[in-house]
């Protein structure tokens, strides 16, 4: 196998015309109906651009870094002299042509300064940018402010904060490491905005099913807040509104094992039994009662809003230091029968601070047996709180439609969870 980082001049070069080549037979294809000639830039200027790259680089390595800056501006003069020679002809002065232009040039230089496969990564990846302009242009189109700021809250607290953090143990017994409690946050604003964007995508047309699964992965408590009212308001949406909630339920056990298992993969296999049982029983009353379903909502979907603000990863991160704090507390105090106070405690409000904090004890401090059984009394504890939610909004049609299902579940995943311990 041959190394690209360490291939030979002559291979180098190659690579470098190969890249252009690449770019160019984009460009070339997207401009292929205009009469030759007319063009700043086809095929043949990109390949020969990205080989001219190829040669500042290898000057470089002979007479230093300004050889190539010599050669990139004398390039970037000529190529804006010639765009701004057509800036009042339409047939091709666009700016992104101009930029992919000085960008292969600077990739076919990578190429030959042992950075080969950065810039071939880098040429793909220009390649599919360039190809889905359309596609793009349609996404940002049907961009709403709020998820824009959603995306850049996403970017903000995962790229930005992320990596500057310390990643070592402060506080008491040294349990609150700040990369790690905010990798926590990134990971759980990463699943609700998946879960979000899914529904965006697929349209309204889908209707209470997919709201229902694609909110387990955001908010299960806020899904059943939400259809408990409507059912409140339209007592003949009852069933498909119960079937809903029983599917955000449902949803949210396998993103339990998810996460659990992403962050200490020994926890899987005792999880995945209960875990199992706990999907099957909720998903058997929710198959059972959408076929027995009169109407289903069309609106639902328009209920639910985007689960990803800064404020509330930050208050998540709050949450998840004091569980951190008193997990450990009661560990020390109380051994095992702390952890199963944790869990439950913590389940009634939610289910993902108590699930990452036990399953990141469980990589030294805890046993698995009682990591295991600490999440699924949380799961159990947090059903339940949904369970009594939902009646308690919706009237007393929830009793056997979410209550029941919900209540078997829950005794279905404890006596698995303590026949395995």
């Amino acid at each position: 196998m041959l190394d690209l980082d360490t291939a030979t001049p002559l291979i180098s070069l190659g690579i470098s015309l190969a890249i252009g080549l690449l770019i160019g037979v984009e460009r070339g294809w997207r401009f292929r109906l205009q009469a030759e000639g007319t063009r700043v830039a086809g095929l043949r200027t990109f390949g020969l651009t990205g080989l001219l790259g190829g040669c500042a680089g290898l000057l470089s390595d002979i007479l230093g870094m300004s050889a190539f800056a010599v050669i990139f501006i004398g390039f970037a003069l000529a190529v804006s002299l010639a765009y701004w020679a057509r800036r009042d002809d339409n047939r091709d002065a666009s700016v992104t042509s101009l930029v992919t232009l000085l960008l292969t040039l600077v990739l076919g230089t990578l190429a030959t300064l042992k950075m080969t496969e950065l810039a071939v990564s880098a040429a793909i990846v220009s390649a599919l940018l360039l190809r889905y302009k359309e596609l793009l242009h349609a996404w940002l189109k049907r961009l709403e402010e709020r998820e824009l700021q959603a995306v850049l809250q996403l970017l903000l607290i995962s790229l930005v904060l992320l990596p500057v953090l310390p990643n070592q143990g402060y506080g008491p017994w040294q349990v609150l490491n700040p990369y790690e409690i905010w990798l926590m946050v990134v990971l759980i604003a990463g699943i609700s905005f998946v879960g979000y964007i899914s529904i965006k995508l697929a349209g309204a047309d889908k209707g209470i099913l997919l709201t229902a699964i694609t909110a387990g992965l955001a908010s299960s408590t806020a899904l059943t807040l939400n259809y408990s009212r409507l059912s409140q308001k339209q007592p003949l949406l009852q069933g498909a509104l119960a079937v809903g909630i029983l599917l955000a339920c449902c949803t949210m056990f396998p993103r339990v094992l998810l996460v659990a298992s992403l962050i200490n993969p020994a926890l899987f296999s005792y999880l995945l039994l209960p875990i199992t049982a706990m999907t099957l029983v909720t998903l058997g009353f929710a198959l059972v009662f959408w076929f027995k379903r009169t109407l289903t909502p069309q609106a639902a979907i328009e209920h639910l809003v985007n689960p990803l603000e800064l404020k509330s990863a930050i208050g998540f991160g709050m949450l998840l230091t004091t569980i951190l704090l008193v997990g450990r507390a009661l560990t020390e105090y109380f051994g095992d029968k702390g952890i199963y106070l944790l869990a439950i405690v913590s389940g009634i409000a939610d289910v993902d601070p108590v699930n990452l904090t036990l399953s990141r004890m469980s990589l030294e401090q805890i046993p698995l047996t009682s990591a295991v059984t600490g999440i699924i009394l949380a799961c159990s504890t947090n059903t339940l709180v949904k369970a009594g939610m939902s009646v308690s909004i919706a009237g007393k049609g929830m009793l056997w439609r979410v209550f029941i299902p919900l209540l078997s579940a829950a005794i279905v995943g404890l006596s698995i969870s303590f026949w395995e311990t």
